[in-house]
């Protein structure tokens, strides 16, 4: 089973997210206060840090000190199996995933990584998480 590593949330698109201790995650639209939230397929961004096994060598340092661009990062959950149309329950939350990465890669910083395995979906179920919450698929 998997844990939550980190939350993290920005009011608009396209900046770092700021880490926060826990955040209601809102059935059909994402989390609260954060402004990827809305009625489309990428309302939750959630980033396995097993993936960060997949960075070259030479972007190591600068995912690894780049500020935070996905909404919950995640510890311990098989990527083999968190897939598309996969569902993973995050504290109370349940959250489908539909896309793996994004249609553009970003080149640099935390987006690198995030961009090519960030899980992202829409909340079946919403409810609160934690940091040290746990994380499955189901």
């Amino acid at each position: 089973m998997g844990k939550v590593v980190s939350i993290n949330i920005s009011s608009t698109r396209g900046i770092e997210k700021s880490q926060i201790e826990s955040v209601n995650i809102i059935k059909g639209w994402g989390l609260a206060g954060d402004g990827h939230g809305g009625n489309w397929e990428r309302q939750v961004s959630i980033f396995p840090i097993e993936a960060l096994e997949l960075v070259p060598p030479d972007k190591k340092d600068e995912v690894l000190n780049g500020g935070y661009t996905e909404n919950i990062t995640i510890a311990e959950v098989d990527l083999a199996h968190f897939c598309v149309g996969s569902k993973i329950k995050i504290g109370e939350a349940i959250i489908e995933i539909l896309h793996i990465g994004k249609e553009e890669y970003k080149e640099h910083g935390r987006p690198y990584i995030v961009s090519r395995e960030g899980r992202f979906g829409k909340v079946v179920d919403g409810g609160l998480v934690r940091v040290g919450d746990d994380a499955r698929l189901i």
